[in-house]
């Protein structure tokens, strides 16, 4: 949590390419601002604006006040919100309450969360009652193979995957949520993802914190050198939300996270075909900072922000952003293009 609060966790060569995307001015868009609707319906719960609070943390009592602090902030914004990994009530149930948040948090969209090989290891019903125990309305299923190389102490064998996919898919149907850690995913795999039956997808592209990374400066010797080689790996974060949205069409529900830090930001990544935008470091680092309050000022502002662009694009609702005239420009037109 202190790499995260403090470290340099987002390499300059890192860019998740919304400088790239440029949304069109109405200069009349015959819109007040009380008429700008961002509510949307995601896995069966209205919220007020398309943002999720990412996965971020959990297992200590540090921990537990930054979740508790986060889902409060998700209540009182309408917004979706979602723990660190699981594997930390998995190992030790005591640390469970690290976790629970319901209490601050009774109606929003909660989302649990663990890694594909605890996953694998779990099953399909223990992955169940990890959600049930926080009483989750889905569950992330993270990916994270870079982060885990980058790791002394990582997982090195990531064969099954998909297998393990395939069987939460069943199981939990469209409450599974599969997500990247910061390193994209790619339309080949998000093809494949919606072919097993997966409903919900986080692109977590590259851009925003790199966990090889923080990774890096837990690291000595190779391990750091090999890190801080790959910091920057990864597919940027508008390429990745542009490229899914298209490969997977409009029955799946796409998350733009990674690099996501103002409410422009998540305007530009709905507009390029994203249902929800997810952030965590900004109001990590704003709680870590200025607490509850800090946290919550810099939530109404991403919040205001995003109004602020569909209104000024001439958008009632998130729909009509996704329409909007948009011009796409420098490194995001050539992945664009690759992709």
């Amino acid at each position: 949590m202190d790499v995260a609060a403090h470290g340099d966790v987002e390499p300059d060569l890192s860019n998740a390419l919304f400088e790239c995307v440029h949304l069109v001015h109405c200069a009349l868009p015959e819109l007040s601002l009380a008429e700008v609707d961002l509510s949307t319906t995601w896995l069966g719960k209205r919220l007020k604006a398309p943002l999720v609070i990412t996965g971020m943390t959990g297992g200590t009592e540090r921990a537990e006040a930054v979740n508790r602090d986060l889902a409060t902030l998700a209540e009182k914004h309408g917004v979706a919100f979602g723990v660190g990994s699981q594997r930390a009530m998995q190992e030790d149930p005591k640390r469970a309450r690290t976790f629970q948040v319901r209490e601050v948090a009774p109606t929003t969209v909660l989302i649990g969360n663990i890694g594909l090989r605890q996953a694998a290891e779990l099953k399909a019903p223990g992955v169940q009652r990890l959600a049930d125990a926080i009483g989750a309305d889905g569950m992330a299923l993270h990916l994270n193979a870079a982060q885990e190389l980058a790791q002394a102490e990582g997982d090195r064998d990531f064969r099954g995957g998909y297998q393990t996919v395939a069987s939460l898919a069943l199981a939990l149907g469209d409450r599974l949520v599969v997500k990247e850690t910061g390193c994209g995913i790619s339309p080949a795999v998000a093809r494949r993802l919606v072919e097993l039956g997966v409903r919900n997808i986080d692109v977590s592209g590259a851009g925003g914190t790199s966990w090889v990374r923080v990774e890096q400066l837990r690291a000595t010797g190779a391990a750091e050198e090999a890190a801080s080689a790959l910091a920057a790996w990864g597919v940027p974060t508008a390429a990745a939300t542009s490229s899914v949205r298209r490969a997977v069409g409009e029955e799946v529900v796409v998350i733009a996270s990674g690099g996501v830090r103002t409410g422009l930001d998540a305007a530009k990544a709905l507009a390029l075909g994203a249902d929800l935008a997810g952030m965590a470091l900004p109001i990590f680092r704003a709680q870590q900072a200025g607490g509850l309050a800090g946290a919550d000022r810099a939530l109404d502002a991403v919040v205001l922000a995003l109004k602020h662009a569909c209104l000024l694009t001439g958008s009632q609702d998130a729909a009509q952003l996704r329409r909007c005239p948009r011009v796409i420009t420098g490194d995001l037109k050539d992945w664009v293009a690759a992709l």
